[in-house]
């Protein structure tokens, strides 16, 4: 480690400097000296947290930090600097909205005045484990426990790795608050990134999220040239080297299902394909919290309370120290951040072209099946729907389960239009035959409020008969709304689970239900109407 006190690392490059003029300097008058700390250990990290009141230690060791009023993502803070190559290309929108690039340069100049007038903390660090596609990536943060969260999520970097020139700086300022009229923001917070000058801004939350999906968002714009097939998704690799992927947005189960003591997992939620096979981008793993048990989840639970893990939002007993993961007192969001090597000292890295990929969905409505097998066509269809459900109560105003979609399974996180994505996917499924199933993990018996949640034990025995070849070529039942292939038999699965029409008192309701899932799939796909093949468009769902 090193301490300094200059700005190390966030002053523009030569290049950038000759396109545009930036006000880097630290303003005129009396500051107080700041100091900067370079590549702490996570000793010192937590220590330096503790002491400047960002934290406390739970009885287990693990630090345990408050998010303030962002306990989530902000999408609607979210920008990327229209200019360059690739300013063309982006898929501009209420996902990816453009900003000047003076406005950028503007907040650049602001951050990097703010950092210089506080003490900071530097992280040479990477991502990508496959080394032909890895990112240098710099962290600049004026918060201790950020950037021990960075050092759990984000693969190890060398100081003096820029890998002619190609790698990003983060600039993490979760105290500056953004100015809408001088940075062309929306609000106080600002999450901008310029593909050009490969930068991230990060200002007006303390989400750590942010710093991560911002690197994710960044290797989705700039691998696909480079012919990778970019994912959100967990992977794991059995002990015969196959290898499977799951698909699936927040609360589908990625994380608890791809962690299987049985099998090493690779990562938990951002991947690439190659023509060599898969890799992990990220080093750690962000696992949400909210109900975790030593019965249900054993390997998270006890890495989430590792000493040198990350609490976030996560109550704690006041006498004991003990973490409350059912206590959702500040957000049903609460998360661990801990390295990948708290689960398995194999974890993470490299694995082979996967044999079965699986896509999840908590489905509220508890009209699909636990299992069902997708044909090449189906795949893309639900790949490009990336379908799970909102539930009654978790949004102002939802009142009944809610459809919700999203692009790819993570379409906040796409900087390219989806069916680019969409044809890369196409084209690794081609190649290896990869079998694709979907895998509902929400109810049965009715909706929401009505039927129960799948349980867990069920779901890993559909997804242990999947890993296993059991599935491959059972006998099966065409859906006759949905058009995809159900098992008749899965093992360890009751049989009458496998057809949610007879779990249903009244099998008319099912109709119904499933008929308005059936609309709702076809207005969402309107947007790639243009674009889907006609065989992907005709994959979907009948009325």
């Amino acid at each position: 480690m090193s301490a300094r006190s200059s700005v190390v690392g966030i002053v523009a490059p030569q290049g950038a400097r000759q396109r545009r003029e930036h006000r880097e300097s630290v303003p005129a008058g009396p500051r107080k000296a700041s100091v900067e700390y370079r590549n702490l250990a996570p000793s010192e990290l937590i220590e330096h947290a503790i002491r400047r009141g960002e934290g406390k230690l739970a009885s287990s060791g693990a630090l345990v930090v408050e998010t303030g009023v962002h306990t989530g993502r902000s999408p609607d803070d979210k920008f990327i600097a229209r200019h360059g190559e690739l300013a063309d290309e982006i898929w501009w929108g209420s996902v990816n909205q453009p900003v000047a690039p003076d406005a950028f340069s503007q907040l650049h100049a602001d951050i990097v005045n703010h950092l210089a007038g506080h003490d900071r903390y530097l992280m040479d660090l990477s991502a990508g484990a496959d080394a032909a596609y890895g990112l240098p990536v710099r962290l600049v943060t004026e918060s201790a426990w950020s950037a021990l969260f960075a050092h759990n999520l984000f693969l190890p970097g060398r100081e003096d790795d820029d890998r002619a020139g190609e790698g990003w700086t983060v600039l993490h300022a979760p105290r500056f608050q953004a100015v809408p009229e001088l940075h062309q923001t929306g609000s106080a917070t600002g999450i901008a990134i310029d593909f050009e000058w490969r930068r991230v801004l990060i200002a007006g939350t303390e989400y750590a999220g942010e710093i991560k999906k911002a690197i994710f968002t960044v290797m989705q714009g700039i691998l696909p040239e480079r012919g990778v097939a970019t994912m959100h998704c967990s992977a794991n690799e059995g002990r015969d080297g196959r290898t499977a992927l799951f698909f699936g947005l927040s609360g589908t189960g990625k994380t608890t299902l791809s962690t299987d003591p049985e099998r090493r997992l690779i990562g938990d939620d951002e991947h690439g394909w190659t023509e060599r096979g898969i890799f992990n981008f990220e080093g750690g793993s962000y696992a949400k919290t909210i109900g975790l048990s030593a019965r249900d989840e054993p390997e998270i639970y006890r890495a989430a309370q590792q000493f040198g893990a990350v609490l976030e939002n996560v109550m704690v007993d006041p006498d004991s120290r003990r973490p409350r993961f059912d206590d959702d007192s500040l957000t049903e969001n609460t998360r661990a951040a801990y390295p990948l090597g708290f689960l398995d000292p194999a974890a993470g890295g490299t694995g082979a072209h996967p044999s079965n990929i699986l896509f999840l969905s908590a489905d509220a409505f508890g009209v699909l099946p636990p299992v069902a097998k997708l044909t090449r066509d189906q795949a893309l269809y639900w790949f490009l729907s990336g379908y799970t459900s909102k539930l009654a109560g978790t949004e102002r105003g939802v009142t009944t389960p809610t459809a919700t979609f999203s692009a790819c399974f993570g379409a906040p996180f796409l900087p390219l239009q989806p069916m680019r994505y969409a044809t890369l996917f196409s084209d690794r499924l081609d190649r290896h035959g990869s079998q694709v199933w979907l895998v509902n993990t929400g109810w049965t018996g009715g909706p929401f409020g009505v039927g129960e949640r799948m349980p867990i034990g069920l779901t890993r025995a559909a997804v242990a008969a999947i890993l296993a070849g059991s599935l491959d070529h059972a006998a099966v039942d065409i859906d006759t709304v949905f058009g995809f292939a159900i098992p008749r038999s899965v093992p360890g699965v009751p049989d009458r689970l496998l057809r949610p029409r007879e779990t249903w008192s009244d099998p008319g309701d099912y109709d119904l239900t499933a008929q308005k899932l059936v609309r709702d799939l076809e207005a969402n796909f309107e947007q790639f109407a243009e674009t889907a093949p006609a065989s992907v468009r005709a994959a979907g769902p009948t009325r």
